[in-house]
């Protein structure tokens, strides 16, 4: 596997904001495997993650241009894309009630095949991060940002004001941060 350059992405989604398809199919090339494992995790099967795979990509041809370095990584930009787009999925099959699974172990669910040994090092990083928080905070972010539960349905779960869940969101992910930055 091709190893992501944040520098050459850039340079992709510039010349795909400017028409070239070339630059598109470099660009799909490069970051349709990682972005299609995203979805897996999220969305209940193999057929819809691969419709929303091609939903994601329309999306980013067509927004190509309002991409900006500045504001952060790109492949922070197509992973957001990609994950609205499995949450909008989600949302859309069940508006009423969160996706609920089966297994509670969120943090043994973070798995990501894809990467090579460095993306593993920082998986294992992430993970001792994660095991730091309580169990409960743990759990809130890895629904919230691995799942893509959204504020209320968070509250709903562990049966807790919007305000706690904010809260805890906010504490659990500046200590993450903290965490993370120390281990680096």
């Amino acid at each position: 596997m091709t190893r992501l350059d944040n520098s050459e992405l850039v340079s992709f989604l510039v010349a795909t904001a400017r028409g070239d398809r070339a630059a598109f199919a470099e660009l799909y090339r490069r970051t349709a495997p990682k972005l299609f494992a995203i979805l897996l995790r999220i969305l209940p099967s193999k057929s819809v993650a691969e419709e929303a795979l091609q939903d994601v990509f329309l999306k980013i041809w067509q927004n190509a241009g309002s991409f900006s370095p500045e504001a952060g990584p790109a492949m922070g930009w197509l992973v957001s894309i990609t994950r609205n787009r499995a949450i909008d999925i989600i949302r859309a099959k069940n508006p009423a009630k969160p996706a609920e699974t089966e297994n509670t172990n969120f943090l043994a669910n973070i798995v990501d095949l894809s990467g090579g040994e460095e993306q593993m090092m920082e998986l294992a990083t992430l993970r001792h991060c994660l095991g730091t928080l309580e169990e409960s905070a743990r759990n809130c972010i890895l629904l919230a940002y691995y799942n893509g539960y959204s504020r209320e349905e968070l509250a709903s779960r562990f049966g807790r004001p919007v305000g706690t869940i904010k809260t805890w969101l906010h504490r659990s992910l500046a200590l993450l941060k903290s965490c993370l930055e120390g281990a680096t």
